[in-house]
């Protein structure tokens, strides 16, 4: 049995049902991934940064879920910028279907289980 990959999904705040709607996904039976969820679900705090930054190097990559909301979130940012600095694998999932925001530097695809698949197999 091939061993679970760990990933990070970074996410506006805003968009926390997206990232549920992500995790319980991968729940199902008929998913064609599987995951282990690592992303920060506290509030922003003082060591936030320390916490975010151990859990991206244990991942094996790191899911952004791109919307209109992450041109303003300070966190998935910061959650970005680290990914690159750790030098981790970076896929950009559409968090909305009518929301197609661009975040440069990430490759964005559309929210589907094969997208996913080939993403989490690449690892």
């Amino acid at each position: 049995m091939t061993r679970k990959k760990v990933i990070f999904i970074a996410f506006a705040i805003e968009d926390e049902r997206s990232r549920d709607f992500l995790k319980g996904q991968s729940l199902n039976t008929n998913s064609p991934f599987e995951y282990i969820d690592m992303s920060v679900k506290e509030a922003y705090v003082s060591e936030w940064k320390d916490k975010v930054r151990a859990r991206i190097r244990r991942s094996d990559g790191v899911i952004v879920l791109v919307s209109r909301n992450s041109l303003n979130s300070s966190g998935q940012k910061w959650e970005l910028q680290c990914a690159r600095e750790e030098g981790k694998r970076i896929l950009g999932i559409y968090a909305y279907k009518d929301d197609r925001t661009n975040i440069v530097g990430v490759n964005t695809k559309v929210w589907t289980w094969e997208n996913i698949r080939i993403f989490i197999d690449s690892l």
